[in-house]
């Protein structure tokens, strides 16, 4: 199954910003490692904001929860990310349903 993954990532104001690129940084190392394995499709960090967006391709929506509780970020840091999960449908499936419906 396919999901697209919206991340928003926090930190409070006693926080130093290097503590959290500590934790970006090993977090990074885990996307692109799940990116070479084929679990993460892509990712991207929005320009701007602590927002990365990611679409990943795992089993369901168990092993996805599983992965999320993993993530070294929300570990470390997960009171401070919000993450926003929207299950996504091949578009060719999508059309070739509508066209079928017609009759």
């Amino acid at each position: 199954m396919l999901f697209h993954l919206d991340f928003y990532v926090e930190y409070p104001a006693d926080m130093e910003q290097k503590d959290l690129f500590r934790i970006w940084a090993e977090e990074a190392d885990a996307a692109l490692g799940a990116k070479e394995a084929g679990v993460v499709v892509d990712l991207w960090k929005a320009v701007g904001s602590r927002r990365v967006i990611a679409v990943v391709n795992v089993d369901g929506p168990d092993t996805l929860d599983q992965i999320l509780l993993d993530l070294p970020i929300m570990k470390q840091h997960g009171q401070h990310v919000q993450v926003d999960v929207t299950a996504l449908r091949r578009y060719e499936d999508f059309a070739s349903d509508v066209k079928d419906r017609l009759g």
